[in-house]
């Protein structure tokens, strides 16, 4: 059986980010749960576009250190390291599935770390990418 959940990089903004509330409100829950279930899997790709939107992109940023700071929080989750295989791997992706690079990356830090879940807004929300799950906590499936 697959174990872990692999959360987008929205899912962490939308956790620090005061815009939306009830986002945030979803995000932090999620968050917390993943936490306490040490079922988390994050990505370099993510941390670093992370750190780029929290402190440049939202309306009220955060300063470097305390978005290093969350940073290395998620540090202690499965961190995936991609390499040029991934990359490949990932080239593919958007090939069959019609996704952007940066979103195959995602799918396949996720299928690499042998995630059941990949939790975005980003992708098709109740979509099963090469035995990948799509959730959209914003957007719960009924």
């Amino acid at each position: 059986m697959k174990g872990g959940e692999f959360l987008d990089t929205n899912i962490h903004i939308y956790s620090i980010d005061t815009a939306s509330l009830p986002k945030k409100k979803v995000a932090i829950q999620l968050v917390d749960r993943i936490f306490c279930e040490q079922t988390g899997t994050i990505s370099i790709q993510v941390f670093c576009e992370f750190f780029w939107v929290t402190t440049r992109k939202i309306k009220n940023p955060l300063s470097s250190d305390k978005a290093n700071s969350i940073i290395k929080n998620l540090s202690t989750w499965n961190v995936h390291l991609p390499n040029y295989e991934n990359i490949e791997n990932a080239i593919k992706l958007v090939s069959k599935y019609k996704l952007s690079f940066w979103d195959a990356m995602i799918l396949e830090s996720a299928i690499a770390m042998n995630c059941h879940t990949l939790w975005s807004e980003d992708l098709h929300n109740g979509a099963v990418y090469d035995g990948v799950h799509i959730r959209n906590p914003f957007n719960p499936i009924h």
